[in-house]
């Protein structure tokens, strides 16, 4: 493991936020449909940008750049629950 992504792992601001986002609880319809809009339900796709033929450069998978990623989908799952829960809503539109 390089230097760099070890320090980016154990960087204590990160996992401040971690739990932060961990520790998040729903309790509010319009939050939890934001939610459900803003954060995708799987990881974007990886892409490559080329232009008249010739690729350009490479973006790896959204999940792989976000350090936060686990957390978000973990609240939108939340945000899910909620909806279907709680406020008895057909949630099968955010899938």
């Amino acid at each position: 493991m390089t230097s760099l992504t070890h320090t980016r792992l154990h960087n204590p601001l990160l996992h401040s936020v971690r739990q932060w986002l961990d520790s998040r609880e729903i309790h509010n319809a319009k939050l939890a449909h934001f939610l459900c809009r803003a954060i995708p339900a799987q990881c974007p796709f990886e892409r490559d940008l080329k232009l008249f033929g010739h690729q350009l450069f490479h973006i790896p998978p959204m999940c792989k750049l976000n350090p936060l990623y686990d957390q978000l989908v973990s609240l939108r799952f939340k945000a899910l629950c909620y909806l279907a829960d709680k406020c008895g809503e057909d949630v099968t539109g955010y899938c």
